[in-house]
């Protein structure tokens, strides 16, 4: 499947002047050439909206990209199937498509309680005199506010205001940080930040490596492994605990929208079995199952994926990060002047870009698995692409396919009726795309309501 003006010049020409009446039923061949009818002049690297679909390819394993301490485990745990993720071998799939894939897993993530290998969640540690300056600066919102043992979804952004990455920070003590790291290489950022600033901080990696105890059944199965105090800790909470008899520290947070926690090693490469195998003994009784990420309910819950979602080129405002960008910090960050300048612009009436990030409701058979492609986006005459989809899936909630999307920031209004053209095996009639609408996200409730959603229902567009 690729955009109209795809397959030929002569195909391009006659499929660009098609009516809108027949513009619906137009036949998408499977080509790959780029969507050149998308609009994305507002970047410096358009995203590649080639159709190529899946594609015969073998994950190379060899000694270029690490292995966690948890590689080997996961293996052990039934994982077939594998990406890369911050120059690391990250697991993606247990459960093999002829056994039900990743809906299986979706089913042990709702119903019951799920282990995740996500090491991949690089630690970098700001420790020293003038850490909280330091990473005060290189945030948006206020690090003053984390007191020691909490943490806080932040973003770090450059000096346009685009996004380099969307940790969660964990305040271990007042002079020391943990950025828990999304799908992009900050370490270098930080130093380079610090050798114009020369703070007195540390900047370094640590062998610290986590694992999410995610779904309903989390609490009671945190509470056999590390005491009946998890049970008060709070949303964003820290905790020291012992796991397999090895230092953790232990954090009510997650990527799923469930009630969940991460369990953060230390000295992971000499004691992941420990912690590793202590987990799944306390969780046979609950019925503890090893899954991958779980990218079908974090759509739901609206989190996003980095190098999915957003990147270095997307600003907050375009992604439903606008509340990380704070009306009452007062110091200086990276990046302040230039979404400060765009959220007036804003606030006037003015487009200073061109996408909007969605959530969008659309027909089409159940999408159970990894989109390969972002998938293309029409209006509701089903003519020239406008959009693409960064993440699809199938919710049984809302019996429909879910996604995020990028769309003109015209058309990204709730109710905005559209047209996603889908691959034949999701398609309703091959080479017709199906309907979809702008909804509100999250699509379903999260058993934390995220700093975004409070703000919103106390009628702030900031986070505190």
């Amino acid at each position: 499947m690729t955009p109209p003006n795809s397959a030929s010049a002569a195909e391009a020409l006659d499929t660009a002047t098609a009516t809108p009446a027949d513009a619906p039923t137009r036949r998408l061949d499977l080509m790959e050439t780029q969507a050149s009818s998308v609009d994305q002049s507002d970047r410096r690297v358009p995203i590649n909206l080639r159709q190529s679909g899946p594609t015969p390819t073998e994950l190379l394993i060899s000694t270029r990209v690490r292995k966690s301490p948890y590689w080997h485990l996961s293996h052990k745990a039934g994982c077939w199937r594998a990406t890369v993720y911050n120059r690391m071998y990250h697991p993606r799939g247990y459960v093999r498509p002829e056994d039900g894939g990743a809906m299986v897993e979706y089913d042990a993530l709702v119903n019951r309680v799920t282990m995740w290998n996500v090491a991949v969640e690089r630690q970098i540690c700001v420790k020293g005199p003038d850490a909280e300056a330091f990473v005060n600066y290189v945030i948006t919102r206020d690090v003053t506010r984390v007191a020691p043992m909490h943490g806080k979804y932040v973003i770090l952004c450059n000096e346009r205001g685009g996004i380099l990455n969307d940790p969660v920070l964990l305040r271990i003590a007042e002079d020391e940080f943990w950025f828990s790291l999304s799908d992009s290489d900050i370490e270098m950022w930080l130093r380079g930040v610090n050798t114009g600033l020369k703070m007195d901080v540390d900047i370094a990696e640590i062998d610290v490596s986590p694992v999410q105890i995610q779904g309903p059944k989390s609490e009671d199965l945190m509470a056999d492994l590390v005491g009946e105090a998890v049970r008060a800790m709070p949303y964003y909470g820290l905790m020291e605990a012992t796991v397999g008899g090895r230092s953790v520290v232990v954090s009510q947070t997650g990527f799923s929208g469930e009630k969940g926690y991460e369990i953060y090693l230390r000295d992971a490469t000499l004691y992941a079995e420990d912690m590793w195998n202590a987990v799944l003994e306390a969780g046979e009784k609950h019925g503890l199952m090893v899954i991958a990420p779980a990218h079908h309910r974090r759509i739901a819950a609206g989190i996003l994926s980095w190098g999915q979602d957003l990147d270095h080129e997307t600003l907050p405002f375009q992604c439903n990060l606008g509340y990380q960008v704070p009306r009452k910090k007062t110091a200086d960050y990276i990046g302040k002047a230039a979404l400060e300048k765009v959220r007036a612009e804003l606030e006037a009436g003015g487009r200073p870009y061109r996408q909007q990030l969605v959530g969008m409701v659309m027909g089409g058979r159940p999408i159970t698995d990894y989109a390969p492609d972002f998938w293309l986006i029409s209006g509701a005459d089903g003519g020239d692409p406008v959009g693409y989809v960064t993440s699809p899936w199938y919710s049984p909630e809302l019996g429909a396919n879910i996604a995020m999307a990028y769309v003109p920031l015209e058309m990204s209004a709730l109710d905005t009726p559209l047209r996603v053209w889908l691959p034949e095996q999701y398609a309703e009639i091959p080479g017709q795309p199906v309907e979809a609408k702008v909804v509100q996200m999250p699509f379903r409730a999260s058993a934390n309501p995220s700093a975004r959603e409070r703000a919103r229902l106390q009628g702030r567009d900031y986070a505190d």
